[in-house]
């Protein structure tokens, strides 16, 4: 299905008028320089390749022949494209010049043999170069020494196209391939993919780049390297029948889409692409409704709020494109040299909106003016661990399969956002949202019911002893803080993890410590202070042993509500001549 899906998306980029995807025999690849030569073969001059994007100087893309840089340990020189290594016998800091001779002699033979063959003006100038040039001279070209890595490419002084974009080297590459297919024809096989018959690829090339945390060399989504894998003594990729174009079209097509900024995110140890079976406005725009921009963007982040309210008050937005256009998200994640896939999504346009929207309102709670307005996956994600290395690398695969099926959010988010929580007893909004989706949902799917959902804001009347006994912490906290001002430690540096999970033990402890902070204000403070916690008192039966993990979640998210109501207006001032309230005892469970 997902070999299927990429081949056709190929297929619909390969029949655009104003296509640039690299037909079979070639790739797309990130040129840094360009080598500039006289039409004699000597050196006019090495030229920066890169373009200015967004302040950044980038490699260009530019189409190349072959699948791409061929992997190995072996020397492998590439047609008229290549490293500096290759190329020019330069490598900065080289610790193998040996090596990197060898190399630039691998190149320099390759294309010197050929010249003949292919007579081609610019060709032949290529070998001229490469026969006269002394690979200590690269020291002194300062554009080379400024990139040091990355492929070149060679130009002619004064053409406008680059020397493999010339018409008699095409036509012998063209006919070179042909010929290279016909001698490999060993397999021929029906291909899984289309049902067509045709050569079986015994590797399925270009190799996958732009999958975070893979091999700069690329990755392979389709692989047997051991014995175990083999079936009916079939090896390698003959375990999977697909032939040579299937394979080739299937691997650049993610190729484009992994380069590809609007269609590309990536979430913890997961790299996600979207994509659609037919052109639509909002194809580039995908990504941004499901990850949010690459870059922060008030504009953007305005524009994808916009497109879900509508969507939640059941109006389609047609700006984004047809309801049934059908989409494909992609989830893969890196395996040494190979990919695996995280989970794969197949849906129309209109489910795959709503489900989003979904998440967004299970994830909606009342927030400051500093607080974002939307939370995306990758908000949520760095809020289960200290550092973005520490992020579980099976939850990226859960959260995301919870948002776009419409699941329940896996267990271990809860638990971790609380984990992380208990850790630096920081009660922020997105921890906050994410805690309340993650209860909302499980009640709803019967996992661990509810009275009733949570609500966006402040709920004085829930009946769960977790939820009042959060809202009760933080009047205390307020307590300690009108008496006190701000300490360096308070009630929540010390007892916030304890009370949310052993509260019978630590909430008598607190409503004594109260009573002295109460002492410390003036008598109108004081009876207001004693009212506000005397009526969330009145709603606590008792102080339980302990809570469980949805008594935790409740705690939390009483605690934040009370602070969000706390500061969110101004309290009202109690009478002067108010007589002082006494706490009603409180059994202990």
């Amino acid at each position: 299905m997902i070999l299927h899906a990429l081949n056709s998306y190929y297929e619909r980029l390969a029949g655009a008028p104003d296509s640039d995807i690299a037909p079979a025999g070639f790739s797309r690849q990130k040129i840094a320089f360009i080598v500039v030569l006289n039409i004699d073969g000597t050196l006019h001059a090495i030229e920066d390749g890169r373009r200015e994007q967004n302040g950044k100087l980038l490699p260009r893309s530019v189409l190349v022949f072959g699948p791409g840089k061929p992997s190995g340990s072996g020397l492998n020189p590439c047609f008229l494209w290549d490293n500096p290594a290759y190329m020019l016998g330069y490598k900065p800091d080289d610790d193998k010049p040996d090596r990197t001779q060898k190399s630039f002699e691998a190149f320099r033979q390759k294309h010197v043999s050929l010249e003949t063959t292919i007579d081609d003006r610019h060709f032949s100038a290529v070998c001229r170069f490469l026969e006269s040039w002394n690979p200590a001279s690269a020291i002194d070209q300062p554009v080379l020494v400024e990139i040091g890595t990355g492929f070149g490419v060679f130009q002619v002084r004064g053409q406008t196209q680059y020397v493999h974009d010339s018409e008699r080297v095409r036509v012998w590459w063209q006919a070179t391939q042909a010929e290279t297919a016909d001698a490999e024809m060993a397999i021929v096989g029906r291909c899984l993919v289309t049902g067509n018959v045709a050569t079986i690829a015994r590797l399925h090339k270009p190799q996958i780049k732009g999958v975070s945390g893979t091999n700069t060399s690329g990755a392979l989504l389709v692989s047997f390297n051991e014995a175990a894998f083999r079936s009916y003594g079939k090896t390698q990729s003959f375990n999977a029948p697909v032939s040579e174009q299937t394979a080739f079209q299937y691997c650049t097509a993610l190729n484009q889409l992994l380069s590809d900024r609007q269609r590309r995110r990536v979430l913890g140890d997961t790299t996600v692409v979207f994509w659609t079976d037919q052109p639509c406005p909002g194809e580039g725009f995908l990504a941004e409704l499901f990850a949010g921009a690459s870059v922060e963007d008030v504009n953007e982040v305005s524009r994808v709020a916009a497109v879900l309210a509508r969507v939640s008050q059941g109006n389609f937005s047609l700006e984004i494109g047809q309801p049934d256009t059908q989409v494909y998200v992609l989830g893969m994640s890196p395996n040494t040299a190979r990919i695996s896939i995280r989970f794969w999504h197949v849906s129309r346009l209109d489910e795959f909106v709503s489900k989003i929207a979904e998440h967004h309102r299970d994830l909606e709670i009342v927030r400051s003016d500093r607080d974002q307005e939307l939370i995306f996956p990758w908000h949520i994600l760095r809020e289960t661990a200290r550092e973005s290395k520490d992020i579980s690398p099976l939850l990226s695969g859960g959260l995301m399969r919870a948002i776009l099926f419409g699941q329940p959010y896996p267990q271990t988010l809860l638990m971790a956002v609380i984990r992380r929580l208990r850790a630096d007893r920081k009660v922020l909004h997105t921890r906050a949202a994410v805690i309340k989706a993650c209860l909302n949902r499980q009640s709803r799917f019967g996992i661990q019911p509810l009275t009733m959902e949570i609500d966006v804001s402040l709920d004085e009347d829930r009946p769960e002893v977790g939820y009042q006994l959060g809202r009760l912490f933080a009047e205390l906290e307020k307590t300690q803080y009108d008496a006190l001002g701000d300490i360096n430690s308070n009630i929540k540096d010390k007892y916030f993890g304890a009370a949310s999970a052993t509260p019978g033990s630590v909430f008598p402890r607190l409503i004594r410590l109260t009573q002295h902070h109460l002492n410390k204000l003036d008598v109108a403070a004081k009876v207001y202070r004693e009212r506000r916690v005397q009526q969330i008192c009145a709603k606590i039966a008792n102080f339980p042993t302990q809570l469980g993990l949805q008594g935790q979640g409740l705690f939390v998210l009483g605690y934040y509500h009370q602070r969000m109501h706390i500061f969110s207006k101004k309290p009202a001032t109690a009478a002067i001549n108010s007589e002082p309230l006494q706490l009603n005892p409180i059994n202990e469970e």
